[in-house]
């Protein structure tokens, strides 16, 4: 089961949209810093990833975009950046989270892509290098900042801020004059007029995602109201408990599965997109929840035959984007250390990261960067730029967020009740303070 989590995280985080087709990489124990170019001699620095280099003939946009800012970083440095690979074929193979761990802790590779569980484990265990007095990071959205520091160092950068939010066919809505939901209330609404009409299940759902509902109710204030860093440290120090934000996320969660506006037996069998999404597009079902870059994707959800709005998920503080991210890392004790940060320089650099957006185009990490959204994606990007939103992979908190959040709805999912989910938080809380 690890392995599927894993595997499906990897599709939905920065730059590596789409890339489980990736062949399976060679496990390497050494590499050389020398190789040779047509006659020349170039330094070598090694990435470990879930994807192969772009191929001359690859359309995959996600892989293409960051290759882009690869080859900036090669030419403008006059080195060699190689990747290494590993896909998960199956859930019986070891997951990409559990290889990455293995090869840090055997100081295997200079550069990392990272989940947010990994990028936190190896954070604390003084893994990464601190990345916070490169002169990239100076330009980095504060809720960058904010979900890739760990024990007061920035451990890595992603190149894409992720967000997730309510994909509604906003054809249907009009239909049955309802108006966009804000509320939970709203809702709640929204889904019994559509069942009442005949709709059997209003909000298409697969085995990952429904977690995005549990954290816009339990986070929803902690991220936008005034006491945050202090909430978390005492979230941190157990003072606060983390069962008691989830619980309201829970049991609305559950409400949801009750009345019948979510299959949760049919979601669990279901992969991102590919289970909920063909009756989405056929307009079967009105609602599902995805990630930005889906809109775009004419593999996804990006060329409907309806009216396509993106929208943030029902809280009492409204509306409200979901962002998980992961982020690009140096190993501490990379052997290439030097060069390693020299190219994050390249690739993170205001200038990669509008040819990287461009290319795909979502939400820069840099303040400074802006690409043009789509309409549909408009309602979601406004509210990102007002800096309403919450996070879902905050690696200053001492339990990981994402993964384990994640794990527990899936219990849910299969008929464990709101206080056992609950007790689990608690469980994996006081893991943390020992």
């Amino acid at each position: 089961m690890k392995g599927r989590r894993v595997r499906t995280a990897i599709i939905l985080t920065a730059g590596i949209v789409a890339l489980s087709a990736a062949a399976c990489g060679e496990r390497r124990t050494s590499v050389e810093n020398i190789i040779e170019d047509e006659g020349e001699e170039k330094k070598l620095v090694s990435l470990f990833a879930p994807m192969e280099r772009t191929k001359p003939d690859a359309r995959n946009a996600a892989r293409t975009a960051f290759d882009k800012t690869v080859i900036m970083a090669e030419e403008q440095l006059g080195l060699k950046v190689e990747y290494n690979t590993y896909t998960a074929e199956d859930y019986q193979d070891k997951s990409y989270d559990d290889v990455a761990t293995d090869r840090i802790w055997n100081d295997m590779d200079d550069l990392y892509q990272l989940n947010p569980d990994v990028t936190q484990k190896a954070g604390r265990a003084g893994k990464l290098s601190d990345l916070s007095g490169l002169a990239c990071a100076k330009n980095l959205r504060e809720v960058v900042k904010k979900a890739n520091t760990v024990d007061g160092k920035l451990v890595g950068i992603p190149q894409e801020v992720v967000v997730y939010g309510l994909f509604v066919n906003k054809d249907m809505f009009d239909e049955y004059k309802l108006k966009l939901p804000n509320t939970p209330d709203e809702f709640l609404e929204c889904c019994r007029v559509f069942k009442e009409k005949g709709i059997e299940t209003p909000i298409g759902a697969n085995r990952w995602w429904l977690e995005t509902f549990v954290f816009a109710q339990a986070y929803a204030e902690l991220y936008n109201g005034d006491n945050t860093e202090k909430e978390i440290a005492e979230l941190n120090s157990g003072e606060r408990k983390y069962s008691d934000y989830m619980r309201k996320g829970f049991e609305y969660l559950k409400e949801m599965i009750d009345r019948g506006y979510i299959d949760a037996k049919t979601a669990y069998t279901y992969e991102a997109i590919e289970g909920e999404g063909p009756d989405f597009l056929a307009q079967e079902t009105p609602i599902v929840m995805a990630y930005w870059g889906a809109a775009n994707s004419e593999t996804a959800y990006g060329k409907p035959d309806f009216n396509l709005q993106v929208i943030g998920f029902p809280s009492e503080w409204g509306q409200m984007p979901v962002i998980s991210m992961t982020g690009i890392s140096v190993l501490e004790n990379a052997e290439h250390r030097e060069d390693a940060l020299d190219v994050l320089e390249v690739i993170l650099s205001d200038e990669a990261l509008k040819v990287y957006a461009e290319t795909n185009k979502v939400i820069s990490p840099s303040e400074n960067v802006e690409v043009e959204c789509i309409p549909a994606l408009k309602p979601l990007n406004d509210l990102v730029d007002e800096d309403t939103y919450v996070l879902a992979t905050n690696a200053g908190m001492r339990v990981e967020q994402w993964g384990n959040t994640c794990q527990i709805v899936l219990r849910l999912m299969q008929g464990a009740s709101v206080d056992e989910c609950m007790a689990e938080f608690d469980r994996l809380q006081e893991e943390s303070l020992q």
